[in-house]
């Protein structure tokens, strides 16, 4: 019997140290059950704290359909088109030019306007991005962000972004 009690003891003991703590935060699972909630799960993904990890690429690569393209505005007037792996590539190394793991990095979501039709949505974000630590102010950004239902979730196919300027202002669906 001796042995019953301690190994119930000890079960107990275990059990115990497994159930959360009153008012114990729930580890955060994104919602990616709406196109919305994809959305911001990229854009949080992709943010890191000064002195934190680099974003988990894996959980940043399983948001997207294997075939993604991402364009991107990279000058007034060209663009670049990347594979998934080549935009992760390229974010990798523009977190390492801007040593973004020692200044830390947002790029947050200012405003979103999705258009959903059954099993097809479409999101024109207006974001801002800064090194957390730059005096120099964030810098504003239009996103298209196009997503598809499949196997029950939603899965981001293709993002085009551009960026303003005072020849092309925001369009007025972001700034309302």
């Amino acid at each position: 019997m001796k042995t019953n009690g301690l190994l119930a003891a000890i079960l107990v003991a275990l059990a115990l140290a497994l159930v959360p703590a009153p008012g114990a935060a729930e580890p955060a699972t994104p919602d990616l059950d709406t196109p919305e909630g994809v959305v911001r799960e990229l854009y949080r993904l992709v943010c890191v704290d000064a002195g934190a990890p680099t974003p988990d690429w894996d959980r940043v690569r399983d948001l997207f359909l294997p075939e993604a393209v991402i364009v991107l505005r990279v000058s007034k007037d060209a663009s670049n088109t990347f594979t998934l792996q080549g935009w992760i590539d390229d974010f990798i190394a523009y977190n390492e030019r801007a040593r973004v793991s020692e200044h830390g990095f947002a790029e947050t979501i200012v405003r979103m306007k999705p258009m959903v039709f059954r099993d097809i949505a479409s999101i024109l974000v207006l974001y801002e991005a800064s090194l957390l630590d730059s005096q120099r102010s964030p810098t504003r950004g239009v996103d298209s962000i196009d997503l598809i239902r499949r196997d029950g979730r939603w899965w981001i196919v293709s993002i085009v972004n551009d960026l303003p300027n005072a020849d092309h202002p925001l369009p007025a669906a972001l700034t309302e």
